[in-house]
């Protein structure tokens, strides 16, 4: 069974930084990408980064330059630093792996950032 665990939220004053990590246990047999998505309170699930099979990354626009994804295979774990973190990154965090067939999600961490 595979199974998603985040870690690293907390409060965090406006302009600070977070490192989330997640580490993926359980057998899969392939990964095509794996993120981290977001949810404030009262709006739907977005997505925050994404690191791709071959290592290419993405960022949503609101992010782009201040956050950072990264992998590190051997540890089975995906981190996402958080820097100039603004109020407004205020949300849940989720990571999540695509295996092409299924996603798995973990069950989120929670990033304060009080302004």
């Amino acid at each position: 069974q595979v199974q998603l665990v985040e870690s690293g939220g907390g409060l965090v004053q406006a302009g600070g930084s977070l490192r989330l990590s997640c580490v993926v246990s359980g057998w899969i047999f392939s990964v095509d990408a794996m993120g981290w998505f977001r949810q404030a309170p009262g709006k739907q699930r977005e997505l925050v980064a994404i690191v791709r099979k071959g290592g290419t990354t993405a960022y949503a626009d609101s992010v782009r330059g201040r956050f950072t994804i990264s992998r590190d295979n051997a540890k089975n774990t995906v981190y996402l630093q958080m820097n100039s973190l603004k109020s407004e990154d205020t949300a849940v965090y989720y990571c999540n792996l695509n295996s092409g067939v299924q996603n798995y999600w973990g069950q989120g961490t929670q990033v304060i950032v009080s302004s």
